[in-house]
């Protein structure tokens, strides 16, 4: 979470485990970590906030011993996917088939990863 005083400027989730049905088993064997749920204030869009933390997503799956950071973005988000193309990450498929956990039809299925690295982010990591 990034904090602009005590406003929540941005957040980023870094998971361990993934949504079922969107990686295959042989991917999964790669140590990885699963983006979730960035998202940047409107106040604070323009500031690079995603990129660094996406940087920092990357840096800590690094330091974790992780391969990758993967996400998964809506297949409708057209803008989004190409967002993250821009920040380094590879399109690996689009998955069509299969439901959303909340038992709808899957709608997150655009899937993309990049390499793990260090980085220089900025940022204070008080999660460690």
């Amino acid at each position: 979470m990034v904090m602009d005083d005590d406003v929540t400027a941005a957040t980023i989730t870094l998971a361990p485990d993934v949504e079922e049905g969107l990686w295959t088993e042989r991917e999964l064997t790669e140590p990885s970590s699963f983006v979730t749920k960035l998202t940047v204030a409107r106040t604070h869009a323009g500031q690079i906030l995603g990129g660094r933390l996406l940087d920092w997503a990357g840096d800590r799956a690094y330091r974790n011993g992780a391969k990758w950071p993967r996400l998964d973005a809506w297949t409708t988000n057209e803008a989004l996917q190409r967002y993250y193309l821009r920040q380094g990450f590879q399109q690996v498929r689009t998955v069509l088939e299969g439901g959303a956990v909340n038992g709808g039809p899957r709608v997150s299925g655009w899937l993309a990863q990049r390499r793990t690295a260090t980085a220089s982010h900025g940022l204070e990591d008080g999660t460690l």
